[in-house]
């Protein structure tokens, strides 16, 4: 590799780092209810409320919110700063994010080392990336308005958006280290199968943390005493419940989940990718800790971890998939 691509490649599997934090961030906001704290969005403001007054006016734009009316009624300033830092940190490390990747950018382009298809592919992800923080502004707002919970398909955006930004920069990255990818391969297109079904898997994850379907139906592998909840198929059409119902949406992202595990398995074993083994024990790993989520009612520690496995699994995925391509 070049030293100016090392540069570049050094500076974007950063950012890839950075999208990571953010979604661990994210994450611990929404688990703590910390999210829906901050009842404005002002882009342009990076400093918290400094004053006593500057705090007593962003504590009665709160109290307005129904997540102060119907859940924290009675908090006081104390409380309200204890879930204030969290989301005020997350939308912070957002505009570190925007200006670690579009100061360094111009730098880069200015120095003539990012230029033609790699600057327009860069672009773009520099529009998303600010789209991205709009999105979560949307997001938060549904929890605004007549209940203290977002909507889970926003919040389900919200995250593929994210996680979608961190695959492009690491394969981005990856392109920069070992060559933009070749054709072919077997191994290949399944990889891709697998990794468009990793996705899937954690949208349902997504919507499960939005409806708060985790401390539903809290067994495993039976849920309502059975294969299958009954009792979750509330809706018509009876598919509408597969995105709309706690029980239905728990239940599509365990088989989803269980389907990704046995997927990654049988291909570590067909293939002998050592990769791929990694990844499918990693699934292992995630399967295992999002059962332990569920039989645990959902405790923070152990729902953060389960989240930033998922990342973690993504990350290696796209690297496998690359590996192969580049192979």
């Amino acid at each position: 590799m070049r030293k100016p691509s090392r540069s570049v490649a050094v500076w974007l599997f950063a950012i890839a780092a950075m999208v990571a934090a953010m979604v661990a961030l994210g994450g611990l906001t929404r688990l703590t209810g910390s999210g829906l704290s901050m009842v404005e969005w002002q882009p342009h403001h990076l400093l918290p409320p400094l004053t006593e007054a500057e705090w007593r006016e962003a504590f009665a734009a709160y109290r307005t919110s129904p997540q102060y009316r119907l859940v924290n009624a009675g908090m006081d300033l104390a409380g309200f700063q204890g879930i204030f830092w969290l989301e005020y940190l997350h939308r912070l490390w957002g505009r570190l994010m925007g200006f670690a990747f579009a100061l360094p950018l111009a730098l880069f382009v200015a120095l003539g080392l990012v230029r033609g298809r790699l600057l327009r592919r860069l672009l773009l992800l520099l529009a998303l990336g600010a789209t991205q923080g709009l999105l979560g502004w949307l997001m938060v707002a549904s929890g605004l308005v007549d209940r203290p919970q977002v909507s889970h398909f926003r919040l389900a955006a919200h995250l593929l958006l994210a996680l979608g930004l961190l695959a492009a920069l690491l394969w981005t990255a990856l392109d920069l280290v070992a060559g933009p990818p070749a054709a072919g391969a077997r191994l290949r297109r399944a990889l891709a199968a697998v990794l468009g079904l990793a996705f899937a898997t954690m949208a349902w994850g997504a919507m499960v943390a939005g409806l708060g379907a985790g401390l539903v139906n809290p067994t495993f592998p039976l849920m309502d005493g059975g294969l299958f909840p009954l009792g979750g198929l509330v809706l018509e059409p009876p598919l509408l419940n597969a995105v709309a119902t706690p029980a239905a949406v728990q239940y599509v992202h365990r088989v989803l989940a269980l389907t990704l595990v046995a997927c990654l398995t049988l291909l570590a074993l067909w293939s002998g990718s050592a990769r791929v083994r990694a990844a499918a024990a990693l699934a292992w790993a995630q399967a295992g800790l999002g059962i332990a989520t569920l039989l645990g009612g959902v405790p923070v520690a152990l729902a953060a971890l389960h989240q930033m496995g998922a990342v973690a699994l993504l990350a290696l995925l796209v690297w496998a998939l690359h590996s192969v391509r580049t192979g």
